[in-house]
């Protein structure tokens, strides 16, 4: 996420890590998620962790965009679309970026709707996977990690993707794309957002994920959305989650993160709904684009908590009969 925080006089310029991935067995099912019992446990912490535990690895060397680093991670995201059922969006998963000047790409998977009807409607799930590669060196260590950073949200989208691509439940289509250059000034999100305006794509909403690698404090929700009252997002979320899961942070809005991650692009472009979930809130996490930004530090069952929250408000944004999600006048 590209911040903006103001702390006294000082101004920080905030941009909001091996496994070998496997095959599962398709499941197929016709219940809506919320009413699953299965889903509330999708993933784990296990799994979660060892995601991470390699997204942000020093075999990576921080993901920095047209590095082999986030080549490593960029196959790995492309084997985990094709393991978990994802189709290419384009003739294959990489969308080559046309904005930055090293050769990087997005990651661009779909899972067709169900529904004929809908099926044309488009729902995208996003997150960035570079992060900012080496730095000056602090006792020693040089590599910035990035597991906050934004392998947490990379890794809550992978799982997420997974989820739709073995059940097949959605009957709107879902493109699932992770995101480089970020961290360059949202270049890889601005690509594939004009990108995609240019092809003409029926998209309904965007939504994104920054920063869900620890949990919020002090707060009556689980995470919040930026650009909180630009539209009804967070209200049909926590109907469909049953529970205060998507808040308010003063904080978003003061700072206008609505307009510093990957959720921005698309808003400009196609005049949607877009957002970012995140649970990063300036209090909780210290080491942002520092060294210390390490899997050690992350919680996976949060993490893990998120994903199994998050799947069934987005199994029924994709199911329900009508555009629920609307732009505030």
């Amino acid at each position: 996420m590209k911040i903006l925080f103001y702390a006294l006089v000082t101004i920080f310029v905030v941009g909001c890590g091996s496994t070998q991935v496997t095959q599962t067995t398709t499941v197929e099912t016709t219940q809506s998620s919320k009413n699953t019992e299965s889903n509330n446990t999708f993933t784990d912490a296990e799994r979660i962790g060892e995601m991470m535990n390699y997204l942000a690895s020093n075999d990576l060397k921080g993901r920095e965009a047209g590095s082999e680093g986030i080549e490593m991670a960029a196959k790995y995201i492309e084997n985990y679309f094709k393991s978990y059922g994802l189709k290419p969006y384009f003739e294959t998963y990489r969308d080559t970026l046309s904005n930055f000047k090293k050769a990087s790409y997005n990651i661009v998977g779909v899972i067709e709707g169900n529904n004929p009807d809908l099926k044309d409607e488009f729902i995208l799930i996003g997150a960035h996977y570079d992060h900012i590669g080496t730095i000056e060196p602090e006792n020693g260590d040089y590599i910035a990690n990035g597991a906050n950073d934004n392998a947490s949200g990379t890794t809550s989208v992978l799982e997420m993707a997974r989820y739709f691509g073995t059940q097949k439940t959605n009957e709107r289509s879902l493109i699932f794309a992770l995101f480089s250059a970020e961290e360059k000034g949202l270049l890889g999100s601005k690509h594939l957002a004009e990108k995609l305006k240019e092809q003409d794509l029926n998209l309904y909403t965007m939504l994104n994920f920054e920063m869900t690698g620890v949990p919020l404090k002090g707060k009556d929700y689980f995470m919040y959305i930026t650009g909180y009252d630009m539209s009804n997002l967070a209200e049909v979320s926590n109907t469909y989650a049953e529970e205060n899961l998507v808040g308010f942070l003063p904080t978003a809005k003061e700072y206008n993160l609505y307009q510093r991650s990957d959720n921005y692009p698309f808003h400009e472009e196609f005049g949607v709904p877009s957002h970012t979930f995140c649970t990063f809130d300036f209090t909780n996490f210290n080491h942002y684009h520092k060294v210390g930004d390490e899997p050690d530090l992350m919680d996976f069952d949060h993490m893990a908590t998120l994903v199994n929250k998050t799947i069934p408000v987005i199994e029924s944004i994709a199911n329900a009969p009508n555009q629920e999600i609307k732009l505030n006048e």
